[in-house]
């Protein structure tokens, strides 16, 4: 199985195609590029150099996995977006895997583990694994000294230095992350395309305008 693995959920914009079969998922070529403002500029054609590098064209893939969050509401957008047109386009599943998830999977540390990436306002999203790498806590959005570090001796992810306890690799999600992450899923039908965002939007909408001719009523 060929898999296209993206992800725009932190400040890493990451692309790869990735091979699964009866081993690890196996990375054919990959680009992550860290820069916070450029998902939307970068994404697609660091999956069309990948594409070119690992000698494939866009319809030969078999799946796409996307990274789901938590993450910043404009960077990932830019993700699921482009994962939902590549899937409509190429006729293709797509299936979204927590960001979280897809960090824990190729963390170098052994045992119990924190994954914490940056949720800015001075917060961070985090989950909790076991020794498996099966989430058992999580996600959530809070202030790093909120988050429970006991039980736990390592922390991946690009905020695993706030958490105060040992932090290991990856800062970001890999596309061997993400397709490791989401390589159950990938045998059934893919769930729904739905953002961890955590957090309510800045935006709102506007209150209701107060009529001028209510205005100086007794």
């Amino acid at each position: 199985m060929l898999v296209i693995a993206l992800d725009t959920s932190t400040p890493a914009v990451t692309a790869g195609l990735v091979a699964l079969d009866d081993g690890p998922p196996r990375a054919l070529a990959e680009r992550v590029t860290v820069n916070p403002r450029a998902h939307g500029e970068l994404l697609m054609p660091q999956l069309l150099d990948v594409m070119t590098e690992a000698g494939r064209e866009l319809a030969e893939a078999d799946a796409i996995v996307v990274g789901a969050g938590p993450g910043p509401f404009t960077g990932l957008r830019v993700g699921m977006a482009t994962a939902a047109a590549l899937g409509q386009a190429c006729g293709r599943p797509v299936h979204p895997v927590c960001s979280l998830d897809a960090i824990a999977a190729q963390a170098t540390a052994e045992g119990p583990l924190l994954v914490a990436t940056d949720a800015r306002r001075k917060e961070v999203y985090w989950a909790a694994y076991d020794a498996a790498r099966t989430r058992i806590d999580g996600p959530h959005v809070q202030r790093p000294a909120e988050v429970p570090t006991d039980g736990f001796a390592a922390a991946a992810g690009e905020m695993a230095e706030a958490l105060g306890i040992a932090a290991v690799e990856p800062r970001y999600p890999t596309p061997v992350g993400l397709v490791a992450a989401a390589r159950a899923a990938l045998q059934g039908e893919p769930a729904p395309l739905v953002p961890l965002y955590l957090r309510r939007p800045d935006a709102a909408e506007p209150g209701k305008r107060k009529s001028v001719l209510t205005r100086g009523a007794k």
